[in-house]
């Protein structure tokens, strides 16, 4: 059974890991979609996030508005760390929910903040990190998500650097160039464990 977690920066394409291994049969667990989910009025972090940065945070609607409330936390340590506080727990519980509801022998779990804990408490037997230079993540999140390059540079200084992400992960995946060679580095790596990818 493939139990893997996925790692990797903001930037350095774990979508298209995650989109190759869903093809092979593999079902993700993406913790990006859970913290989108878990902010929705009525779920588990909003009122604590609204306890935590005020109103302010919200639209018109009554929704957190993610956009204002990373720029607030982004270049902030303190701001980022509550806000951090207040969302991992409640991704987390719903990666356990998804984990003991899953009839899936082999599952991925994307995890972009990883920690060494995870790997026990997501019950992973190997972790893989999708690696990118700097200059190239700040590139694409200009060009492809319409970040400000203030914003994207915010945003790569906020996460642990390449070097002490590959230190704790069991396969590092370099991805600076195209996407058509990312996915032929996962095909390839799901091809040792067995696996048919077409």
């Amino acid at each position: 059974m493939l139990q893997i977690g996925i790692a990797g920066g903001i930037g350095s394409g774990k979508s298209t890991v995650t989109s190759v291994l869903e093809r092979a049969g593999v079902r993700v667990i993406d913790t990006d979609v859970i913290a989108r989910e878990i902010v929705e009025p009525g779920q588990p972090a909003w009122q604590a996030l609204v306890d935590a940065f005020g109103r302010a945070v919200t639209d018109e609607a009554g929704r957190i508005d993610r956009k204002f409330l990373a720029a607030i936390t982004f270049p902030n340590p303190t701001a980022l760390r509550r806000l951090n506080v207040i969302t991992h727990g409640a991704i987390g519980m719903e990666v356990l929910r998804a984990l003991d509801e899953s009839k899936d022998s082999h599952y991925a779990v994307a995890v972009p903040l990883f920690r060494p804990e995870h790997r026990t408490v997501f019950r992973l037997s190997e972790v893989w990190a999708t690696e990118v230079e700097p200059e190239v993540a700040v590139s694409r999140l200009i060009q492809h998500r319409g970040f400000s390059d203030e914003d994207a540079r915010n945003r790569i200084r906020s996460q642990i650097s390449n070097s002490d992400r590959s230190a704790i992960v069991d396969v590092v995946i370099p991805n600076n160039d195209s996407i058509e060679a990312l996915e032929e580095r996962i095909r390839a790596l799901l091809r040792e464990r067995g696996m048919s990818v077409d």
